[in-house]
């Protein structure tokens, strides 16, 4: 039985199997913080713009670097909608990529697009990885937002 959510304390899924699986939410809100798990390019149960790879399951190829990352941002969003508060609320993010150069070239714009100014005002780390959850997946992003 699982336990008695905490009064001060609210959680958002989007209901995606690993939820479950796995164990975890999307999002949780404590106090006047919102906590996002890290947010990757899925539309319901599809990646979007998966890496190709090779017969090794090794990625090829990762030019869909800023199509994932845009949906990565589009989750988030939705995300915090949930709570009244969107990307303006963020005050860390950070972007956890295999590639570090293909992440640089794209991760500017895509960010500015997202956050809806050239200067955004949060604190962001990108970290390079050697893998993440999904083989073609080439990014994630995890924040944290201040209400």
């Amino acid at each position: 039985m699982p336990a008695a959510q905490a009064p001060n304390r609210r959680t958002e899924n989007f209901g995606a199997p690993a939820e479950k699986t796995y164990g975890y939410v999307q999002a949780i809100m404590h106090g006047d913080t919102i906590y996002i798990s890290g947010q990757l390019a899925q539309d319901g149960a599809d990646l979007v713009a998966p890496a190709p790879l090779d017969e090794h399951g090794k990625v090829t190829d990762y030019e869909n670097m800023g199509d994932q990352m845009q949906q990565a941002y589009r989750n988030a969003e939705t995300l915090l909608g949930r709570f009244g508060a969107s990307l303006a609320n963020v005050v860390e993010e950070v972007l956890y990529v295999l590639d570090i150069d293909a992440a640089f070239r794209v991760a500017g714009p895509v960010r500015k697009a997202a956050y809806g100014r050239e200067d955004p005002q949060v604190a962001s780390t990108l970290v390079g990885t050697p893998r993440l959850a999904f083989p073609a997946q080439l990014v994630e992003i995890k924040m944290i937002a201040r209400v």
